[in-house]
């Protein structure tokens, strides 16, 4: 067989999106970060016909592109909670606001295989916004999110995503040092909001962007 990994990689995937659509999901899959930003482009945008638009803080939403595709658009109003240019009061504002918007982009932190989104934040605003708020959501998850189960998706997230977003954001925690949580009092703690999604709904209000590649942590 040509392409065995390719191959093994689109059969999973396939799998999870049943699972997904189960769960009433909206799903899709892409094979790239490339395809996936077309994917969101033309598609789910114009699908969608969002007056406004945001965004949670998700590496695998900037690695697609498509933050550079959208925050300068000027046909749909844009909250851009990435600025760097403004106040942290102002950024905290504008993910207030983010939870009123016609379309919320964010990533995820594990999908079981039985279709279920779980996800840990700091602040919170993300996962606010998946569970109620928008109108809708697009959810962008590479294929190194997924995960047997409920239990292997926490463990993944304390002992994986959660360190390797400390060292990035060079917070002062346990965890940035040794590199296994350990359930730090730090103020720069970022563990402090879980959630499990195991059904959208209504049903398609969450969209799911499978991606055949690593992205994200």
């Amino acid at each position: 067989m040509d392409k065995p990994v390719k191959n093994y990689w689109e059969l999973r995937l396939e799998d999870l999106k049943a699972s997904l659509e189960d769960n009433n999901f909206e799903t899709y899959i892409a094979q790239t970060s490339e395809e996936a930003r077309d994917l969101v482009l033309n598609n789910i945008i114009p699908k969608k016909k969002p007056a406004s638009i945001s965004w949670g803080g998700s590496i695998t939403f900037t690695s697609t592109g498509l933050y550079h595709e959208l925050k300068d658009r000027t046909d749909i109003d844009v909250l851009d909670t990435y600025d760097k240019s403004i106040s942290m009061e102002e950024n905290l504002e504008r993910r207030r606001q983010a939870l009123h918007t016609d379309l919320f982009f964010t990533g995820t932190n594990a999908i079981t295989e039985t279709g279920i989104l779980i996800n840990l934040d700091m602040i919170g605003n993300r996962v606010a916004a998946l569970t109620f708020g928008p109108k809708n959501v697009v959810v962008m998850a590479g294929r190194n999110k997924i995960v047997p189960d409920l239990d292997t998706a926490m463990d993944r997230i304390k002992n994986y995503a959660a360190p390797v977003n400390n060292m990035r954001l060079d917070m002062k925690t346990p965890c940035a040092k040794t590199g296994f949580c350990e359930e730090c009092k730090s103020p720069d703690r970022i563990c402090n909001n879980w959630t499990i999604t195991e059904k959208s709904f209504p049903k398609g209000r969450i969209n799911v962007v499978l991606i055949n590649e690593d992205l994200g942590f």
